[in-house]
């Protein structure tokens, strides 16, 4: 079987970092789309969608934000695995119905977090797992019908519902993207350098096991291709799903 073809949609922006991370971190073939940009991508000819993180808020009055939103409507509308990232997890949710705010606050650094139950995501992460976070909005309200897959004493930071996945902390980020990314936030010096001292390769190590969430999603979107190759001379076209 050939590559998945993936769709992501990097709403960054100017950072090369994001580009190269999911680079980095998905096995397949990979079409970027800087949906900042207003580009996106001409049909729905993929595998799967991935859509990062930005330092724009969803409900931002931004020329880019409701063509984006649009785009990604039709996606989940004709099944396309999706999985989003921070800002990509707080737009899925928007898109299903869900509802996203500020927290009142501010995650970053290396942040605990815990997974509830067990999850096809987050298969293979420990219960309470580590991981770099950087968001000041939430996902305060699910989507109907979605299920949580992990949070913190900050915000819900993943969910799922169908074939739609999203995680509020940063499974792509290296060391190098977590310290230019803390250099630029508007902290205090106290707080920056603490969120600094913390970003060791010991701690990054140590965050690299929710790096699974990418094998995971990649092979669940293997697995719906397969079942849609056996399925396509089904009447219905659809995959039935546990």
């Amino acid at each position: 079987m050939t590559d998945a073809r993936i769709a992501v949609l990097i709403a960054a922006h100017e950072d090369r970092n994001t580009t190269r991370n999911f680079r980095r971190e998905l096995e397949g073939s990979v079409s970027e789309f800087h949906v900042t940009e207003g580009q996106l991508p001409a049909d729905y000819a993929y595998d799967a969608v991935v859509v990062s993180g930005s330092r724009s808020s969803v409900y931002d009055d931004e020329a880019w934000i409701q063509p984006t939103k649009a785009w990604v409507r039709g996606a989940i509308d004709r099944d396309l695995p999706c999985l989003g990232v921070c800002w990509g997890h707080q737009l899925l949710a928007d898109v299903l119905g869900g509802e996203v705010r500020h927290m009142g606050a501010y995650e970053i650094g290396y942040s605990e977090i815990e997974r509830l139950g067990e999850s096809r995501l987050l298969e293979g992460i420990g219960r309470r797992f580590s991981c770099f976070t950087s968001h000041e909005d939430a996902v305060v309200e699910l989507p109907p019908g979605a299920r949580p897959l992990a949070e913190n004493e900050y915000s819900n930071h993943g969910f799922r519902k169908d074939r739609v996945f999203g995680v509020q902390f940063h499974p792509e980020y290296d060391q190098k993207t977590a310290r230019e990314l803390t250099l630029r936030k508007e902290l205090s010096d106290e707080r920056r350098d603490r969120v600094l001292a913390s970003i060791t390769e010991e701690n990054y190590r140590a965050a690299c096991a929710a790096k699974l969430v990418f094998e995971n999603f990649l092979e669940y979107v293997r697995e719906v291709r397969t079942l849609e190759v056996a399925a396509d001379g089904d009447s219905d076209g659809k995959v039935v799903e546990s």
